[in-house]
């Protein structure tokens, strides 16, 4: 878990407004309190690896889905992909995207955002593109992909809830939460 205090707080305004906004039929079954993971239960949960299907958009508008690893850092979630790929075209040209993390009935976390590229080839890095790196090398190792050859996007969540029917049990052993960098 990477996430400040003050991303912590901000990720729960998120949640908190995205629930609020989300329909009717959502709130039936995503239960503010009861059915819903706060920021911090959110941020122990969403460790490591995690498979997202990631959505983007023709430019027909039609939908495209594909897995893809995410990784939660500071209150979004990190992708990559070959910057040949179908998905990266999309991303240049239309960067909305949609995101599902699932663990069975126990977890899901939908995200709706615009994903930015950290390490554009021919183009700056993105600030957070060392942090980035770093943690990235730590899970696939230093060796894990040629990281010049991979593009990878930050998605900043516009709207995002984690919904799971037992948040504690489901957040109940993690580390604190990290201090302000």
């Amino acid at each position: 878990m990477f996430e400040t205090t003050t991303e912590i707080t901000d990720l729960q305004r998120l949640l908190d407004a995205s629930v609020a906004g989300a329909g009717d039929h959502l709130r039936t079954i995503v239960t503010p309190g009861e059915r819903t993971l706060t920021a911090e239960q959110l941020v122990r949960v969403a460790t490591g690896i995690c498979t997202l299907a990631l959505a983007t958009t023709t430019r027909r508008g039609e939908p495209r889905v594909s897995g893809v690893d995410g990784h939660l850092l500071h209150g979004a979630w990190v992708v990559g992909t070959d910057p040949r790929a179908v998905k990266a075209r999309h991303l240049a040209a239309r960067p909305a995207v949609s995101a599902a993390h699932l663990r069975g009935d126990d977890l899901g976390i939908f995200t709706h955002g615009t994903a930015h590229p950290l390490n554009p080839a021919g183009a700056p890095a993105h600030p957070r593109w060392p942090a980035t790196l770093d943690h990235l090398q730590r899970c696939y190792g230093p060796e894990g992909f040629v990281w010049d050859e991979v593009v990878f996007y930050r998605i900043e969540p516009t709207w995002m809830v984690a919904y799971s029917p037992d948040p504690a049990g489901l957040a109940g052993s993690a580390a604190p939460v990290a201090p302000p960098a």
